[in-house]
């Protein structure tokens, strides 16, 4: 019998963060903003206390949704070190730490955060770790 690997291609998880304030519009500039730089976006994140207004947005741009624990955000090492964000939520980056969760062990960022032009919404690419796949 032989053994065939089959490569499964790294998926970009773009990953938010946002004030109280943030519009749809802030949210969807953000990600204009993270295509433009990084290409298509295969998946949308929010820690479940934002999840809202991120499902409107992925419902809005026919992207998959996918919620991560606020408790798990101050677990995760970002590139970014808001001083905001490390008092309200524990992480120096609430959408570096979703994107990293969302995207799964082995996951890197692909730069920093962008922030909309509105300054209310922030949002960071990370991609899953490539896998081979026995068959």
């Amino acid at each position: 019998m032989i053994q065939q690997t089959v490569a499964r291609q790294a998926l970009k998880v773009a990953g938010f963060g946002f004030r109280q304030q943030a519009t749809l519009e802030s949210l969807e500039q953000a990600l204009d903003q993270l295509i433009a730089e990084y290409g298509p976006i295969d998946q949308l994140a929010a820690a479940h206390s934002m999840l809202p207004l991120v499902e409107a947005l992925g419902s809005a741009r026919h992207i998959p949704v996918m919620g991560v624990a606020d408790t798990a955000l101050a677990s995760v090492t970002t590139l970014t070190h808001s001083a905001y964000s490390l008092r309200e939520k524990g992480t120096g980056s609430v959408a570096e730490a979703v994107a990293l969760l969302a995207a799964g062990s082995g996951a890197r960022l692909l730069g920093l955060r962008t922030v909309s032009n509105d300054r209310k919404a922030t949002a960071a690419v990370a991609t899953t770790a490539a896998q081979g796949v026995g068959l």
